[in-house]
């Protein structure tokens, strides 16, 4: 089955090696059995080349809700690397470290059935070569320590999260002065939104404030020192911030010998959910591919519903026109989710929005019970019918982890949260504190961090904090010594602590120069940390035994990497969600309600779905109003919510608001508008109802042995 073997120069690891490539001959397209036609054409666009192995041009999949997208493209990447493609030449870009580990396991899957292997072989190798698959971050960051020379930029640069980024503008906010001018200087995390969405979009700072953020016009010039200040002190301490990793990444494509270079690693590049992409993205891989060749996008454009991230939708929309001839579109519309009646509806949303690729989505499930949409008297309402409909489905057998309450806002869920512990119903609610946001945690990766590259003074300053007795001003004495003395941690050793924490920072020093030695391997340095950290735990926190059990996942974590740089920056440009630090009591219930966001459940799936406010001001919402382009991705904002439902769809519309901050005699209610995508078509494939709640009992009181009040007479006797 294995045909030959060639060479070819490959890009691994941060350095230049030889790749064997296996190419390989299929008697029998196996892997493409169980696909639809649609799939395997998306699978098998292009021609085999033999010992050149697979050519293909420019290839856009649009794929529908719930129609086999990810296993479309394992099943691609299984087949190139069949075909001949060495799998250490494929590049998978992604949006979640999760899901590019997900493709590797499919693919190796895929490739193992279709060779008819049991154990190891051919399939085990193409999943181990298949190195080139992560985010857009994590890939822009093993290419710049490579082309790190050609770039001016220290190979050794750490990644800080938004937290710490946001935390450094805020202290050059302070330095600057803005914190003290007469009037409100936008925080920390606004002045860290418009700096990213102003890099992402290659916007210029006044027409980002122009369009997203028209009340912080008025800082424009201060603003912009700010940044570069910012910009500045990040170079000083050779620190990159999530943007910057596609910043320098799109500078490095804009020299186009450097861009070849980049491009003639990778025989083939594929890049999952095109449709979030912002202009840098895209822009990166067109100087990456100019012609197209070897170049597979999928997405759908009827799911672009993150611009408030820089992305844009018209990256997916104008794909085709950029090449010529244009690219291949292949439409994936056999839908595996949802019955037919939750696609109609669907269906019909998205059948009115004006610019879009067009696709009906079909389904393999049968006709199904219809959507309803239902009309409730106001909030308190809503809440009783969606736990009164919780309750009733789970008594039909369907689990309450397989049903979801969506909602445009966090904040819409808050009647409902009330209502759901009256009724002890348990759920669990997506966001909270992320992981990398605990303080313990970070602690940890600062050591981390500021053992990786010395010249971080953020995560240094960090550090020495930790230690009783070292105070700000002595940090900042410390971190001093270190450069004059020409930033090698054997320098500490000269300087002079505060003398209550002498003997604390003999030990600080010694594991810092131990762990800092290029030569000492990575395996077990995080236990060396742990070890010293775990007196400062003690002291500076309550809970420890919780929190220990993090760094323990810290500890395991850390195994699955080669080395301290790659773990650091992976777990910070893909943390894991959670954490035990401030954590409520654990969920020992058997069951629960899952309460998310619309956007935090793209991608998910549920059997019943109920979906909060479909009224004019949520959907769409009262801030999209006014730009054609936003109405339009509030309405692929409901189309996703709906498109989560496999069995049972509830659109709930309240009549009625309350009013807050109203004067004595004011009206105690506004009305809700009716949702503007709720249209004839679109009703049409709905049920309307209306769901009244509790009221009094209509029937007759029971005879109290007591003769009727006669209310009538006794208010005309007050006169």
């Amino acid at each position: 089955m294995i045909g030959q073997t060639v060479t070819r120069d490959n890009l691994a690891g941060g350095r230049m090696r030889r790749a064997i490539v296996y190419c390989t001959v299929m008697p029998q397209p196996t892997h493409l059995e169980k696909l639809n036609a649609a799939q395997r054409q998306a699978v098998t666009w292009g021609e085999p080349r033999g010992a050149q192995g697979f050519r293909s041009g420019p290839l856009l999949i649009i794929a529908g809700a719930g129609t086999g997208k990810t296993n479309t493209l394992a099943h691609r990447v299984a087949h190139l690397a069949l075909h001949g493609v060495d799998p250490a030449r494929i590049l998978m870009l992604t949006f979640t470290r999760r899901a590019a580990l997900e493709m590797r396991r499919r693919a190796h899957e895929i490739a193992k059935a279709a060779l008819n292997e049991t154990l190891g072989g051919v399939g085990q190798a193409i999943a181990q070569r298949l190195g080139w698959a992560g985010t857009f971050h994590s890939i822009g960051n093993r290419l710049l320590r490579h082309y790190a020379p050609q770039l001016a930029l220290d190979p050794q640069f750490s990644v800080m999260d938004r937290a710490d980024a946001a935390d450094l503008i805020d202290g050059l906010r302070h330095e600057l002065g803005y914190t003290r001018k007469e009037q409100r200087f936008p925080r920390k995390d606004t002045c860290l939104a418009i700096y990213s969405y102003r890099v992402n979009t290659q916007k210029s700072l006044k027409e980002t404030l122009e369009q997203q953020y028209p009340w912080c016009l008025s800082w424009e010039e201060d603003l912009a020192k700010l940044f570069r200040t910012y910009v500045e002190r990040k170079q000083k301490f050779a620190i990159l911030d999530y943007d910057d990793l596609l910043l320098y990444w799109h500078v490095l494509m804009s020299e186009p010998a450097l861009a070849q270079h980049v491009g003639t690693h990778f025989d083939h590049v594929l890049v999952d959910e095109f449709q979030d992409t912002n202009r840098l993205q895209a822009e990166i891989l067109y100087r990456l591919t100019p012609q197209g060749e070897g170049l597979t996008v999928v997405g759908d454009d009827a799911q672009a519903i993150y611009s408030f991230r820089a992305a844009t939708v018209e990256n997916i929309l104008g794909f085709p026109a950029r090449f010529s001839p244009p690219a291949e579109i292949v439409k994936l519309a056999q839908n595996y989710r949802s019955t037919q009646a939750v696609l109609d509806v669907s269906n019909a949303l998205m059948a009115e929005a004006p610019k879009q690729f067009r696709k009906h989505l079909l389904s393999l499930r049968g006709v199904g019970s219809r959507p309803r949409l239902v009309a409730v008297d106001d909030l308190p309402t809503q809440a009783e019918y969606v736990c009164t409909q919780v309750l009733k489905a789970r008594e039909a057998n369907v689990p309450l982890r397989r049903q979801a309450v969506l909602f445009r806002s966090a904040s819409h869920s808050d009647l409902l949260e009330i209502e759901l512990s009256k009724r002890k119903i348990p759920f669990i609610k997506y966001g909270g504190l992320k992981f990398l946001e605990a303080a313990h945690v970070k602690d940890l990766i600062a050591i981390l961090r500021w053992i990786d590259n010395p010249r971080n003074a953020m995560a240094g300053f960090r550090v020495l904090q930790l230690l009783k007795g070292m105070g700000p001003a002595n940090a900042r004495r410390a971190l001093d010594h270190l450069v004059n003395e020409g930033g090698s941690f054997t320098a500490l050793r000269t300087f002079e602590p505060p003398a209550e924490c002498a003997i604390d920072w003999k030990k600080l020093v010694e594991l810092v120069v131990t762990l800092g030695d290029p030569q000492l391997p990575w395996p077990g340095q995080v236990n060396q940390v742990r070890t010293w950290y775990r007196p400062h735990l003690e002291r500076l926190y309550e809970h420890v035994h919780t929190r220990i059990g993090d760094l323990d996942q810290l500890e395991l974590l850390s195994g699955q990497y080669p080395s301290r740089e790659r773990f650091i920056t992976e777990l910070t440009l893909d943390p894991p969600q959670a954490s035990g630090d401030l954590a409520g009591q654990p969920l020992l219930d058997e069951d629960y309600l899952v309460l998310s966001t619309v956007h935090s459940a793209k991608g998910m799936e549920w059997d019943t779905v109920y979906v909060l406010n479909v009224v004019d001001g949520s959907f769409p919402s009262e801030f999209a109003t006014g730009h054609t382009e936003t109405i339009e991705e509030e309405r692929r904002l409901l189309y996703v919510a709906m498109t989560r439902a496999r069995e049972d769809l509830h659109l709930v519309q309240p009549l009625r608001f309350p009013l807050t901050q109203q004067p004595k005699q004011g009206d105690a209610h506004v009305y809700g508008g009716r949702s503007r995508f709720m249209t004839d078509k679109v009703l049409k494939a709905l049920d309307s109802v209306s769901f009244q709640g509790a009221r009094l009992s209509d029937a007759p009181l029971a005879d109290a042995g007591q003769a009727a009040l006669d209310a009538a007479q006794r208010i005309k006797n007050m006169w």
